[in-house]
C-alpha cells in the first residue's frame, strides 16, 4: 500500500498508553511513510495542568517505543520532545499532514494559521474519532488514572 504522505506529524503526552493512543498512531503510520511523534516533555506536561500525575518523559518514551517496535515501525518514526502545543509543526517544511484526535483538532488549525503567517503551506489535518470505552464515553488517561476504566476501555468495578 502506497502511503499518501511522505511525512506526517502527531503529538501528545502519551501517558497511560491506551487504545486511543494506539488508534492515533496507527492512523499516522497508515497515511505517512515517516512519522514525527511529538512527545510532551515533563515541563510541558506540567504546564498543561492535567488533574492527575503524569509519568516521566523517560517512562512514556519507553512505552511509546515498545509499541512502535511491536508494530514494526520504529524505523519509520522520529520521536521529538514537545515543549509547547505547536512544536516544530509550525516551522517544518518537510511535514505534509498532522494526525489529531477530535479533542485536539483545534490545535491543528492553530498550527496551520501560524504556518500561513510564516508563508508555509497548510498541513492536511486528519482527525480521528475519540475511541470509546465500553460504556461509550471516550477513553482518556484521566479516566484510567481515576480507576474508571483500564487502558483498553473496560469499565472497572469500584
Amino acid at each position: 500500500m502506497k502511503k499518501k504522505f511522505k511525512t506526517v506529524g502527531v503529538g501528545g503526552t502519551f501517558d497511560e498508553f491506551h487504545r486511543g493512543h494506539r488508534a492515533l498512531l496507527l492512523k499516522a503510520f497508515e497515511v505517512g511513510k515517516h512519522v514525527q511523534i511529538g512527545l510532551c516533555t515533563d515541563e510541558f506536561a506540567k504546564q498543561i495542568r492535567k488533574n492527575h500525575p503524569v509519568a516521566s518523559f523517560e517512562e512514556r518514551l519507553e512505552e511509546l517505543e515498545a509499541f512502535l517496535n511491536h508494530l514494526g515501525v520504529l524505523d519509520r518514526a522520529e520521536v521529538i520532545p514537545l515543549a509547547d502545543a505547536h512544536g516544530p509543526a509550525v516551522a517544518s517544511t518537510g511535514l505534509e499532514a498532522i494526525v489529531v484526535s477530535q479533542e485536539t483538532e483545534p490545535v491543528a488549525h492553530e498550527i496551520n494559521e501560524e504556518r500561513e503567517r510564516r508563508g508555509l503551506p497548510p498541513l492536511e489535518v486528519i482527525a480521528i474519532n475519540m475511541v470509546p470505552a465500553e460504556n461509550h464515553v471516550s477513553i482518556s488517561t484521566t479516566r484510567i488514572r481515576r480507576g474508571e476504566i483500564d487502558k483498553e476501555g473496560h469499565v472497572l468495578d469500584r
